[in-house]
Parts: C-alpha cells; sequence; structure tokens
C-alpha cells in the first residue's frame, strides 16, 4: 500500500462532494446521490489500484455503478478492498441540513467485513475510550466506564443517537444516567468520526445504524485510534439468509474494530454541508472550497486539506 494513495483518495472524495454539492437543499436526494456516485465512480476509475467494491452502493442489479463486486482502478496498483459511501446522508443533503459528507476507505484484499446492506446496533468511542466499552452492557454502565476512562463526569459526556422509535428506550436510559443526548437525522459516519475527535464535543456514538456505514466508521476510527463495537439486527429470515450468504454464520457475534477493518486502511472523507468536524463545499466566483479529512492506520498520520477547485480549469467539476 502507497502512501500516495491518501491524496489520491482526496481527490476522490472531492469530485463526490463537489457533484453532490450543487443539489443541497434543493430537495432531491436521488439526484444529489446519483452525482456523487457518479463523480466518485469516474476518479476511483482512473485511480492506479486493482480495487473491487466492498461496500457500495448495493446489488449489481441494484445500482448501476459501485456495486458490490465491481472492479475498478487501472488494475496496474495493489490489490484492495473499496467500502464507500459517496453520499452519507443523502436526506441531510436534500434538506441543505448540517452533517453530509462523501466517504471513502481502502484496505489490502481481505480487509473489509463484508457487511450485509441491513442494520447494525453500534458502540463507539474515540481513543481515551478504547477498551472501555462493552455492547452487552446498559448506556449507563458503558457511560460511567467511558467517564471514568476521560476523567470526567457522566454528566459532561455528550452522546450522539439516531432519532428513530426504536430507540426511544436507549434515549430514555441515557437521559436517566444524566448525560447530554445529540439527536441526528440520518447520517451516524460523521458523528461517529467525531467521537474519536477529543475537540468535535462528541463523546460517544450508540444505536442501531446501517452496518455498511459501521464497516466505514469502523476504517476511520482504526487510523484515529478509537474503539467499536457491532452487532447485526435481523429484521427478516431474508435478511439472514442474504448474511448466511456472504459467509456470516454466527448471528449475534460481537464484532470489534479489528472485524470490520484490518491491515493497513486508508479513509478519506470531504464535507458536503457543515458538520461537526469537516466544513462544507462552500463557492467564489469561478470555483469552490472544500475542507477534507485523510487518515492512514499505520502511521495513524491525519490531515485536514483544505482545497480551492477553479472550475476553468477544471470543467468536469
Amino acid at each position: 500500500m502507497d502512501r500516495n494513495l491518501a491524496l489520491e483518495l482526496v481527490r476522490v472524495t472531492e469530485a463526490a462532494a463537489l457533484a453532490s454539492s450543487r443539489w443541497v437543499g434543493k430537495g432531491d436526494k436521488i439526484a444529489a446521490d446519483d452525482a456523487a456516485t457518479e463523480a466518485m465512480r469516474r476518479v476511483l476509475g482512473s485511480m492506479e489500484i486493482n480495487g473491487t467494491v466492498v461496500i457500495g452502493e448495493g446489488e449489481m442489479d441494484e445500482a448501476p455503478m459501485l456495486y458490490i463486486g465491481e472492479q475498478l482502478g487501472t488494475g496496474a496498483g495493489p490489490e484492495v478492498d473499496i467500502a464507500v459511501d459517496p453520499l452519507e446522508g443523502t436526506n441531510i443533503c436534500a434538506k441543505g441540513m448540517n452533517g453530509s459528507i462523501a466517504t471513502l476507505a481502502l484496505a489490502p484484499r481481505g480487509g473489509f467485513l463484508h457487511a450485509p446492506d441491513m442494520y447494525m446496533e453500534k458502540l463507539i468511542v474515540g481513543p481515551l475510550g478504547k477498551g472501555a466499552i462493552d455492547i452487552n452492557e446498559t448506556p449507563a454502565v458503558n457511560l460511567r466506564r467511558v467517564a471514568e476512562a476521560k476523567n470526567r463526569r457522566v454528566e459532561e459526556l455528550t452522546v450522539v443517537i439516531l432519532d428513530r422509535p426504536r430507540h426511544e428506550r436507549t434515549i430514555t436510559e441515557i437521559r436517566k444516567a444524566g448525560a447530554r443526548i445529540h439527536l441526528i437525522s440520518d447520517g451516524d459516519v460523521a458523528p461517529a468520526i467525531a467521537a474519536a475527535v477529543e475537540e468535535s464535543g462528541v463523546d460517544l456514538l450508540l444505536g442501531i445504524g446501517g452496518a455498511p456505514e459501521g464497516v466505514l466508521a469502523a476504517a476511520a476510527l482504526k487510523c484515529l485510534g478509537g474503539d467499536m463495537q457491532g452487532r447485526l439486527v435481523f429484521m427478516s429470515k431474508e435478511e439472514r439468509n442474504r448474511a448466511q450468504s456472504m459467509g456470516i454464520e454466527d448471528f449475534d457475534r460481537v464484532y470489534d474494530i479489528d472485524d470490520m477493518a484490518k491491515g493497513d486502511v486508508f479513509f478519506a472523507a470531504t464535507g458536503i454541508t457543515n458538520g461537526d468536524f469537516l466544513r462544507g463545499v462552500r463557492y467564489f466566483p469561478g470555483g469552490a472550497c472544500t475542507h477534507s479529512i485523510v487518515m492512514r492506520s499505520k502511521t495513524r498520520t491525519v490531515r485536514f486539506i483544505e482545497a480551492r477547485h477553479h472550475f476553468e480549469h477544471k470543467p468536469r467539476l
């Protein structure tokens, strides 16, 4: 894995963010997602990698590009698994709300959990909370353990959780324990990363969200030194059969961060709308600015990159 891949990945997420940013607040989440997907696919196809999409836009019959199993790159570079979410937070983007990002991760072949497109229960903390979490314990116990690890009071912790009816009981338990809550409408990858960035003000993310997004979050947290546990949540017999067809035999297994992302992992994300740690795309006459993060687990190097794009010299944008 060449370290230069890091900056190449930023080019990919920048292209997706710029393409979808033109649809911010216009109420058309499908058009925004299509624009991000097409742009990401175009730039990925030019990279010197021999890549296979393992987390993507769906099966081949569901997605015209970036589908699971699609081969990407020139074929001349390293063999890698690719996990993508060209527009994480489609509803957020369509409504012009905060927190949508374009995101991408790479790992050596076999490095990512082939998570089916279903739900996953997640528990996520940053480096200071590493080793303190247990998904089998109650929210109150996990809050107390994380507070001790961070030398804080439970009342000083902020927990991010998706605002869904399925979380009503969990939200009640968190409030009873005394922690603060930040409810989000969509998109839990960006808040998962924020939980590992100390100055973001986010201490934990928990609750049930998408399993593919869980793998992307694991890739980022591995680069940041954070910790994560996940467990698949099955809503039907069909989901169990699909998971089994993808090689998953233990339906109750708790996956740790190394189960979901292993080896030399790269992660990149670019803000589409403003969020906790990334600014959204901002236009100026003849161009736009992007704000991105790119990381590598091997070196734990984290780079924030602000770029100015001049459309006259980048007609594809």
